[in-house]
């Protein structure tokens, strides 16, 4: 039995790499690169994975790039449904200029989507969500390819009722989400950044208060029934119907801080598939972001540095 499941519409395959500076004009030597499994969903599940979940990943791939994706993702734990797609799967390139620690991140598009291909991966879903009982927790985290449409998580939330959907995605998606929300679809939980929530609020959030009042207009229109906005090293703020919470972190020495809103994600939707209340998962995913952001590179959170952190989260309820 799975805790719970993840959808990565639009993975990749990272490659990150350093070099003394980045320059236009010369031919740029990197060092030797490391290579993972990327994307939103499917670094939710290796960082829940290395917290000791059994997590079941539903990835689209397709050619020789996915099949490699593949293996680098069963090998660091996770349990793979692979969702067939022609062509190949993606890669990104991101390269850190050792001279000053500025990171610099080459994203591709990803494969083209027939429509038929949408309708096929729902009918995928529901096969696999009868298998865990048709109610467990299933995270939508991550960018969409081109030719999914924008409502695609409003279908998802419509088309499974019964799961606690949890989508933190981006772009026009997530515009979609906000700007027209539509009865009997909306999210169990939906996160986003300080950048994208500014974007979307159409000015600036620089305390938690605003964060608060934004997340909470957010709810009161039926957008999702929880609303998460994270707030860099302040930490996240979560509203739901009569919570209003804000959990922020200890402070922490910052390496890199890819991979914190994925291991927050991650954190989070295990403690909501172990019935822990809204505030716990709150916490525990504030201590796997913060968690992340002492790592390397793209490497995301530890196991023990979450359990170190955790009880050192301080949690205030915003009334």
């Amino acid at each position: 039995m799975f805790d719970f499941l993840t959808l990565t519409l639009n993975p990749s395959l990272d490659l990150s790499a350093g070099t003394e500076t980045v320059v236009a004009g010369p031919k740029l030597r990197l060092d030797d690169p490391v290579v993972e499994p990327g994307g939103g969903g499917v670094n939710a599940a290796r960082a829940a994975v290395a917290m000791g979940a059994q997590v079941r990943a539903i990835v689209a791939l397709g050619g020789s790039t996915g099949a490699r994706f593949q293996r680098l993702l069963v090998d660091s734990g996770v349990s793979v449904s692979v969702f067939d797609l022609d062509g190949e799967t993606r890669q990104c390139l991101s390269v850190t200029e050792t001279a000053t620690g500025q990171q610099f991140r080459f994203v591709l598009p990803g494969a083209h989507w027939a429509l038929t291909q949408v309708q096929d991966l729902l009918n995928r879903l529901m096969d696999e969500l009868r298998r865990t009982g048709g109610d467990g927790v299933l995270v939508l985290s991550g960018s969409q390819p081109p030719g999914v449409p924008a409502n695609f998580p409003q279908d998802l939330a419509q088309a499974l009722p019964q799961a606690r959907l949890i989508v933190d995605t981006s772009g026009a998606a997530l515009q979609q989400l906000v700007a027209n929300p539509r009865a009997g679809a909306r999210p169990d939980v939906l996160r986003m950044d300080q950048f994208e929530a500014e974007g979307l609020a159409g000015r600036a959030l620089p305390k938690v208060s605003d964060s608060q009042a934004f997340a909470t207009e957010l709810v009161a229109r039926n957008v999702a029934l929880t609303v998460i906005l994270a707030r860099g090293a302040e930490g996240s703020v979560l509203v739901s119907d009569g919570m209003r919470l804000h959990c922020r972190p200890p402070p922490v020495q910052v390496v890199s801080k890819t991979g914190a809103g994925d291991s927050f994600t991650g954190a989070f939707a295990l403690a909501l598939s172990r019935k822990e209340p809204l505030d716990q998962a709150l916490r525990l995913g504030t201590a796997a972001a913060a968690a992340a952001v002492i790592t390397p590179a793209t490497a995301l959170c530890r196991a023990e540095d979450v359990q170190r952190l955790a009880p050192a989260c301080a949690m205030l309820s915003l009334g």
